[in-house]
């Protein structure tokens, strides 16, 4: 049976001019308002005049991007990084401090495997995401490493590409002098960017507080290395940081009871007898079953079983269960199993897509 596409006679997309270049509408249906050009002159007007905001708050659609899984005869489909970026919000997502570290962890990704080979639009957009990480940690006060280490791949990268084409990085040579203008920007702001004292009045300091608290604080980090870092920053750290009870918290968060059981039956374990040393256990595990990373971030994007769509938990998305009633009866008869969704870290994130 032939396969009948779309209408050759459709009005095909609808573009809006904005503050960043001509866009899809479909695109800026996601994640709030936009700005646009006015036709009658160089000033912006919202996509929701100030009367109809309630309005159009309702119609407003939470971040979400449709994926093609499997392409077969019928459904031949292509993922756009830059559409995907843009539809789930990934720049002004930088500024939520419970997906901040999955959008860092996804740029140095990216950046590893070369932005140069993706196409202009995409370029644009990672590095205004990466100028978008720049102020909010300049802003805030935080995380000013993860900023550096970005800075230094974007220099890796731009020494990489000079070095080819006699010199000369491949692509446009408008677009890359808009790209080594976007990079000094960045590398500015991760060169000057200074972490600032807190108001001297503020009490309590951490010093100042007893040991349990510090102890509770210190339980609640995830990451060897920050344990390691913290032990050198202050000797009551260092001290408790030492203790059984920390390493042994840790090995209980990352790793199950029967991967726990397989090294402590190991002989030179055996041999410790009731003293166990638990940061020594911690290390022998990571060696061998490995750290699971995701446990980094707060909030993970998720892909919808049913109707292949990838969207933030905290957002949610529309769905065909929510839509069809008739799909939803079929589903809850099936157990309900194809509705679960599955968590999407960024290494799997990329594998949606031809890079």
């Amino acid at each position: 049976m032939a396969f009948i596409s779309k209408d050759f006679r459709s009005p095909g997309e609808a573009w809006v001019k904005t503050d960043e270049g001509w866009e899809r509408l479909k695109v800026l249906e996601c994640g709030g308002k936009r700005k646009r050009h006015n036709s009658e002159g160089s000033s912006y007007q919202m996509l929701a005049s100030d009367s109809q905001d309630e309005e159009e708050e309702g119609a407003i659609m939470p971040p979400h991007y449709h994926i093609t899984i499997r392409c077969t005869r019928e459904i031949a489909g292509f993922n756009g990084l830059s559409e995907a970026v843009k539809r789930l919000d990934f720049r002004r997502s930088v500024r939520d401090r419970k997906r901040f570290h999955y959008i860092c962890a996804f740029l140095l990704l990216v950046s590893n495997k070369g932005i140069a080979s993706l196409p202009g639009s995409a370029q644009r957009q990672l590095l205004q995401m990466v100028e978008e990480v720049a102020s909010h940690v300049n802003d805030s006060q935080q995380h000013p490493n993860v900023l550096r280490g970005l800075a230094l791949k974007l220099e890796q990268i731009v020494n990489q590409e000079n070095q080819k084409c006699w010199g000369k990085p491949l692509g446009s040579t408008y677009l890359w002098k808009e790209h080594m203008a976007t990079i000094k920007r960045i590398q500015r702001v991760a060169s000057q960017i200074e972490i600032r004292e807190p108001d001297p009045k503020a009490k309590p300091k951490l010093h100042e507080l007893p040991e349990e608290c510090v102890r509770e604080i210190i339980l609640c980090i995830a990451d060897h290395r920050d344990l390691e870092s913290a032990a050198k920053a202050w000797d009551t750290m260092a001290k408790l940081v030492s203790e059984q009870r920390i390493w042994r918290e840790l090995t209980r968060f990352h790793f199950n009871q029967r991967q726990i059981h397989t090294i402590l039956d190991l002989d030179k374990f055996k041999q410790m007898g009731e003293i166990k040393d638990w940061k020594q256990i911690y290390h022998q595990l990571r060696r061998t079953y490995g750290v699971n990373d995701d446990y980094q971030f707060a909030e993970v994007l998720a892909l919808c079983r049913s109707c292949c769509c990838l969207f933030w938990p905290s957002d949610g998305h529309p769905c065909i269960v929510d839509q069809s009633p008739d799909y939803k009866q079929r589903l809850e008869e099936a157990g309900g199993q194809l509705a679960l969704a599955q968590p999407v870290p960024p290494a799997q994130f990329l594998k949606y897509f031809s890079l």
